[in-house]
């Protein structure tokens, strides 16, 4: 096994774990803020599920995968070259996730892969580089994400207010915690689902540019089961590493009761299940973050702290330009220096 091999595997799986210790709190956030879940129970809850969601779903329907691994192409250098770019990509990717979640930040890690794919890629081969088709389905899932995250939230939680007299009543709290935990889980699931499969595209193509795996006649590949059960473990245990600061954060960005937070988890939940069987790569942490959102507004606009809001959108638009520009300037500083 050469270096190159080994260092974009140790770096592909860095990033996994990345991913579940800074998105950990996408599922289990509002379940912890309503008490519905203790924190300890919430995070073994949130492994274990993202693991069974991740792997499952992936032997199900791995579209969401090959999305991530036909967004760009690397074909414009040598070999040497493309694991070369292929590494300052998830470097990128790992330096702006753990710096995000150091500062409490809940930035994306799907926008962090997909800006860092992508400048790494231009780096080799500019625009020709990008495949604008898969690109599209990247900018569906930022607009689903946001109008059914947000609508979804608001939408649902009006219909609890309108078909269930005093929904914070000791009776109806005890109802609809029950109910939250159920979501935490589906959440969870989902997490696996969407965040499991992406990183398992681009391991596939840790393995693809060191030739030890081919494309099929689609132009995607055959995700083995040992893949599926690696990653699955590596987001799992991420997970279980917890991610308390980021929690701190969206708990704090609206004042939520039980029954908001299960209309929040189901909400997004079912979006990115939607969103992943047809392929459509969706940030986990923009569609739980925009559902809190809109179940604070149905409720009172005022209870949701839209500064702290303002900061989570503003961390995304910026991941995009932010973590390109990154993952372009190491791709050029790697082709010089090794």
């Amino acid at each position: 096994m050469n270096a190159a091999l080994i260092i974009t595997l140790v770096l592909t799986m860095g990033v996994i774990f990345v991913n579940g210790f800074t998105d950990a709190p996408n599922s289990i956030a509002t379940a912890i803020s309503t008490k519905a879940l203790k924190p300890k129970t919430a995070i073994w809850i949130a492994a274990v599920m993202c693991f069974l969601g991740a792997f499952t779903m992936t032997l199900i329907n791995a579209e969401v995968a090959e999305t991530i691994s036909n967004i760009v192409s690397f074909h414009d250098g040598t070999g040497t070259q493309a694991r070369i770019a292929l590494m300052a990509a998830l470097f990128s990717i790992v330096t702006w996730a753990v710096t995000a979640w150091w500062f409490g930040i809940p930035t994306s890690e799907s926008h962090a892969l997909v800006a860092g794919l992508t400048g790494s890629a231009m780096a080799l081969g500019g625009l020709d580089a990008v495949n604008a088709n898969e690109w599209v389905k990247v900018g569906v899932g930022l607009l689903v994400s946001t109008v059914i995250g947000f609508g979804g939230g608001w939408l649902l939680t009006r219909l609890i207010q309108f078909f269930v007299p005093n929904p914070t009543s000791k009776k109806n709290n005890k109802f609809f915690k029950g109910w939250q935990i159920f979501g935490a889980v589906l959440m969870s699931f989902m997490h696996g689902m969407q965040d499991g499969q992406k990183f398992m595209g681009v391991f596939m193509l840790g393995l693809y540019y060191n030739g030890l795996v081919s494309m099929n006649d689609g132009g995607g590949f055959t995700i083995p089961i040992w893949v599926m059960i690696l990653c699955s473990i590596t987001i799992g245990l991420g997970v279980s590493f917890g991610g308390t600061r980021i929690i701190e954060n969206l708990g704090d960005m609206a004042e939520i009761d039980t029954y908001q937070g299960f209309s929040a988890d189901l909400t997004a939940a079912l979006a990115l299940l939607g969103a992943g069987l047809f392929g459509i790569p969706m940030s986990t942490t923009q569609t739980k973050t925009t559902a809190i959102m809109g179940v604070g507004a149905a409720k009172d606009v005022n209870t949701v702290k839209w500064s702290t809001a303002k900061e989570m959108v503003f961390a995304w638009i910026l991941t995009f330009p932010g973590c390109l520009a990154i993952a372009y300037l190491i791709t050029k500083v790697f082709l010089v220096i090794l």
